[in-house]
């Protein structure tokens, strides 16, 4: 059965019809086409599909496409401010805390929604929020380095 939902993603209304069995991820990915958010596991335990859904961090393909009816979506395609790159962005790369990028969407949405909660997070603080994500290209060390100096840039520190 096919269902239409109305909802706010990154800012923008978007309306799409999907099946009632499908994810959101997969809508996401193939209905609106906004592919950042990867399946790496399909089980809710990578993080690669995280997004927010009303402010809370989610695996998108744990969620159903039609459970978003009404809600606010942030992905990240929505992180960047036009060109401007966000403060977790820039510092990603500054840090080189990425390498094959399947997971990197995934860790700068949780590391948004883990500094928006808390934005002068301890070292501790930033593993337990990002622990729900995994990588098997760069380790973690400079993940966290790179969460550390965007919250003190973003703090103003």
């Amino acid at each position: 059965m096919s269902i239409k939902v109305s909802t706010t993603i990154n800012d923008d209304t978007v309306d799409f019809v999907c099946d009632e069995s499908e994810s959101l991820l997969d809508a996401l990915r193939n209905r609106i086409g906004l592919t950042g958010a990867k399946e790496g596991c399909g089980t809710g335990d990578c993080g690669a599909c995280s997004v927010t859904v009303d402010g809370r961090l989610v695996c998108s393909c744990l969620v159903l496409a039609a459970e978003a009816e009404g809600s606010k979506i942030e992905t990240i395609e929505g992180m960047a401010n036009g060109n401007e790159l966000h403060p977790l962005q820039r510092k990603f790369i500054e840090h080189a805390a990425l390498q094959c990028g399947i997971c990197t969407p995934g860790f700068l949405i949780a590391a948004r929604a883990l500094l928006k909660k808390n934005p002068d997070p301890s070292e501790e603080e930033i593993r337990f929020g990002l622990a729900g994500n995994l990588c098997r290209c760069t380790g973690y060390d400079k993940i966290v380095r790179a969460v550390q100096d965007a919250a003190r840039e973003m703090r103003g520190a």
